[in-house]
This record gives C-alpha cells, structure tokens and sequence, in this order.
C-alpha cells in the first residue's frame, strides 16, 4: 500500500491566470543573464572578462570558498557586462548568444567516472550547482555527507505549472539523473507526489515514494522532509528540483551541459497564460513579448509568494519553473477597509468574498497598510503543516537567540515553507527576509 499522507493546514490562493496547457512559440532569448543572488550561499568570483566569448559549459564563475564548484553558461555568445551594484557586489552576468549554442570542449562522459571522479566532474561542469543543502537553504557542501535525497514531483504554489505536463517526455533522462545522485551518496531518494494523480516518476527506478493531499504548502519539498525524515542538529539532507534532475540526466546520457527548461507564464495580466520553451537565465522582455495587458505591472520570476521581482528588463531566474505577472499595488484605496470586498482574498471571513469559494482574484502588491505591531494572532499556525511554532521561531530569529532557534526548529524551515505565514499576517512583518538573515547568522555562528 502507498503511503498517503493527509493535511489539513495551508492554503490555496485561487488567482487570476492559471497557464493552459500549451506551448507558445516566442522569439529568440536576446540576452542571458545568470544572477549569483539566486543562488544561495554562493559568493561569486569572475573566471572571465567583459568582452570575450563564452561556449555552452564554459565556466562563467567560481565559489569564493570552494574553488572547485563553478556555474557554467547556458548559451554561447560573449559576455556583455558583468553588472555590479553597491560596494561592487555581482549583481549578473549578461551575455549575448550567439544563436549556435557551440559546446565546451571540456564536456565529460560522467557514466564512466569512478564515483570520486563524479563528484569532482559534478563541481567542475556546473553541474553541483544544482543540489540544495538543507538546513540553511544552500548549494550542498561536496564535503558533507547527507542522510536523504528529496525531490517534490509537484508545486502547489499559486498559478504554479502542472509538472508532469513539463515532465511528460523526460522519463530517460529522470532515471538517468536519480542513477547519478545514487552514485554519489549511497541514501535513500525520497519523491513526493500529489495523491490521486499519476505521474512520470512512478516509473522511475530506485526511489521512494510518498503521496502528499492538502492545500499549499503541501508541495513544498520541506513540508516532505518534516513528515518523511525531519533534519535533527548534525543532519543534512539535499534537495533538487525535477527539472535540475532532468540537467544532470542529460548530461549523463549526452556529456552536454544543456539547461533548456519549459516554463509557465501566468498571471491575471497575461493574455494567454502557457507554457514556453526557453532556457536558463533568458530574458524575461523576450518571454513576454506581446503577451501582456497593460504597462503598470510586476514582473516576479517565481510565483507571487516566494519570486522575486525582476522587472521587464530582468532575468529567468537559475531554479524558477514560472513567470508570474500581475498589477503593481502602487495606489490608494478609499476606505478600502469599511468595503464589503466581494473581489477581495481573505483567509478570515473580513470581506463577504467567502461567498463565493471558487472565485478567482486579481491581487496586486498593494500592502494595505503598513507595518504594525508583532502580535500573536493564531495565523501563521493555521497555513504551516508542520509541528513548530511559527511565529516564536520568527521572533527567536528577531531576537538572534540561537539556542531558542534550534528548539523552535531553525533546521527545519528555509523562506518558502513559511511564505503563506508572511502573506496572511495582519502585522505585515516580512517573514521570509527575517528567516533568511537568521538561518544566514546560524550558518556563520555554527561553522
């Protein structure tokens, strides 16, 4: 019998602009750009100037304190600019393809590799880049061994695309990737996947299997590990996404380094919510050419609760599956509290829109007030299924008390699993940037 796992806690916020279930055709990316900000823990250091040309594979830039790990191109071309912001922080590195994706003649046969010389290859191509550590919401430490593997076969974020649509021909290249992690580290590869739905990973060999039912966060890859094999003190697990197991599995099979993606372009500003066959890093002006309502937008490569705002002149972000676009929130409403709000979202019944549980919203990203005292209100409790306590762990991390964050469970939790805590909070307190600076200050404090 499978394993099913039922939960109660969470929400589905029903938006406006859920993709079809088609592939538009779009131009040519006209820029990459790969931001180091995406990826967490990374302090990048440039392998190559402004000006020279790069090759699909060619090294663009290595980690600060691991020499070894790099981040690979995912075009050909040369590189324009290496962008910089204050005190000369990377902010990107943009490069203009040249159209023939010329590959790297460093690119490797991994498949007959000692399991040594996998790793080493893994650092050396980019590829490494792509497996998260937890705790802290890292790209994994080579050196550290983990107890698990965990990988979610579904996203029930807001507007998120239907994955096995993005996976339905990948099957070769899934097993091909789950071979190469059990090559690496000899544990067990958990995948969860949603109850009541068949899915490509169910064929795969090797791994093991979880099915998950409840409304978000249910598809959060740490809500699995809570409930499958929670992270104690001392414990690592890593975690990477189907699509990154897809990067890994071509390079198995073909020894190239090829980060084409199928993502989805939703939001109630969009005229045709789809899917778009794309690549890394690409463009996001590009993507959305002439398939936008309006010029008064925000543009979030991500989803609306844990993307980030990358404006129409930004970049697909290096792990985002999903371009949300919807209104900025950059007005006033009069008397917009005393209104019955029936086109309004609520988790409570404030507005009378709890009349009407199948409607869709479009929700701009207007605050609605500003930030007001931390009080303790039950909310973050109702939308988290995972047994901690929210908003003690959130003012532990305020306070910097390490000690009181391990016992409220810092290990446990990165930003996404406490996104819908941020998003029904009447004191408007930023969760997620708190989370991340107090799992960085643990990070520092605990090496």
């Amino acid at each position: 019998m499978p394993t099913i796992i039922k939960l109660k806690k969470g929400l589905d916020i029903r938006l406006k602009g859920k993709p079809q279930e088609i592939i538009l055709t779009t131009e040519p990316y006209k820029q990459v750009g790969i931001c180091p900000d995406n990826l967490p823990g990374f302090i990048p250091k440039p392998l190559i100037k402004e000006g020279e040309e790069v090759l699909v594979g060619s090294s663009l830039f290595y980690h600060k304190d691991i020499p070894e790990m790099v981040v690979a191109s995912p075009v050909s071309g040369t590189l324009k600019q290496i962008k910089r912001g204050e005190k000369r922080k990377i902010l990107s590195f943009i490069i203009e393809p040249d159209g023939k994706q010329t590959p790297t003649n460093s690119n490797m046969d991994i498949s007959k590799l000692s399991d040594d010389d996998l790793r080493k290859a893994m650092l050396s191509t980019g590829l490494w880049s792509f497996i998260i550590q937890r705790p802290y919401n890292i790209i994994a430490i080579p050196t550290l061994q983990p107890k698990a593997i965990f990988i979610s076969g579904f996203d029930t974020a807001p507007l998120a695309p239907n994955l096995e649509f993005i996976l339905h021909d990948e099957k070769e290249t899934l097993q091909a990737g789950i071979n190469v992690l059990k090559r690496l580290v000899d544990v067990p590869i958990y995948v969860g996947l949603k109850s009541n739905t068949t899915s490509v990973f169910e064929q795969i060999n090797g791994i093991h299997i979880t099915y998950f039912d409840g409304p978000h966060p249910a598809g959060n890859v740490g809500i699995h590990i809570h409930h499958v094999s929670p992270i104690n003190k001392g414990e690592i697990v890593w975690t990477i996404r189907p699509e990154d197991l897809v990067i890994i599995g071509r390079y198995e099979l073909t020894g190239m380094y090829d980060v084409r993606r199928t993502i989805a372009v939703v939001g109630s500003q969009v005229k045709q919510p789809a899917y778009v066959k794309t690549i890394q890093g690409a463009d996001i002006a590009t993507i959305v050419k002439n398939n936008i309502y309006g010029e008064n937008n925000r543009y979030i490569s991500g989803n609306v609760l844990t993307g980030k705002n990358a404006t129409i002149e930004g970049f697909l972000g290096f792990y985002d599956r999903m371009i949300s676009v919807i209104p900025e929130g950059d007005r006033y409403e009069f008397l917009g509290w005393a209104m019955p709000g029936f086109n309004k979202f609520s988790l409570s019944r404030t507005f009378f829109s709890w009349l009407f549980p199948k409607k869709e919203y479009v929700i701009d990203t207007n605050y609605h007030g500003g930030e007001r005292a931390y009080v303790m209100t039950g909310q973050y409790e109702k939308v988290l299924p995972m047994d901690i306590l929210p908003q003690h762990l959130i003012k532990a991390a305020l306070s910097k008390d390490i000690e009181l964050l391990e016992k409220l469970g810092i290990y446990e939790v990165v930003e996404e699993d406490l996104a819908l805590c941020e998003f029904v909070c009447t004191s408007k307190i930023e969760v997620q940037h708190i989370l991340r600076e107090a799992l960085d200050f643990v990070r520092k404090e605990m090496s």
